[in-house]
């Protein structure tokens, strides 16, 4: 079974590779973005218990999101893999994981860390903007914000992932099928 983290900063293409990694290996996709959505929207227990704490501008604590990953994961035994979007952002999130894994008899094969110059990243997210219509990738001051954010307070997970020999790192300047060779590259090294 092959379970990926795909990492990087806003702009990074982590949207764009997770679905090229996702149809080539097979992998089910995991956004938790798009968990809590699907279970506020749904009413379920777990859903009532992110609303309040989202309400609230808290972040939903760490066993809530893994709880509900635990119970994508039992969704889905058929899965030859998985790829983690979003999730770990911090190293006890990514120690969860791990635990997680281990409860389901596998492991994270590798986190993918896509590197990206800020420069590239700004123009990046300011083009998205123009396509999508996100108020967030508008603004550059939000933008940096973002980035900043990320450079702080969730970069340092791929230390985590380094000291168990599991991250590669992923030059995610140029095309998008060239940044695609190369995290088929990384992935395909890998046992």
């Amino acid at each position: 079974m092959r379970n990926l983290v795909l990492f990087g900063p806003p702009g990074a293409g982590k949207g764009t590779q997770s679905e090229r990694l996702q149809d080539h290996y097979q992998l089910f996709h995991l956004s938790t973005g798009d968990i809590f959505r699907y279970n506020i929207k749904n009413e379920t227990a777990l859903g009532r218990k992110a609303k309040a704490y989202i309400d609230q501008g808290q972040l939903v604590p760490d066993e809530l999101t893994i709880h509900m990953l635990a119970q994508e994961l039992d969704k889905h035994p058929e899965a030859a893999g998985f790829i983690f979007d979003g999730f770990p952002r911090t190293t006890a999130q990514a120690q969860a994981l791990d635990k997680l894994m281990e409860q389901h008899q596998t492991q994270i094969t590798a986190m993918l860390a896509l590197e990206v110059e800020e420069e590239e990243l700004r123009k990046r997210l300011l083009a998205r903007a123009e396509v999508s219509g996100r108020s967030d990738d508008a603004d550059p001051a939000v933008i940096q914000k973002r980035i900043d954010v990320y450079r702080q307070e969730t970069e340092p997970v791929k230390k985590y992932y380094q000291s168990q020999s599991k991250l590669d790192q992923i030059n995610g300047m140029g095309t998008i099928d060239e940044v695609t060779k190369r995290l088929f590259e990384a992935v395909d090294a890998r046992p």
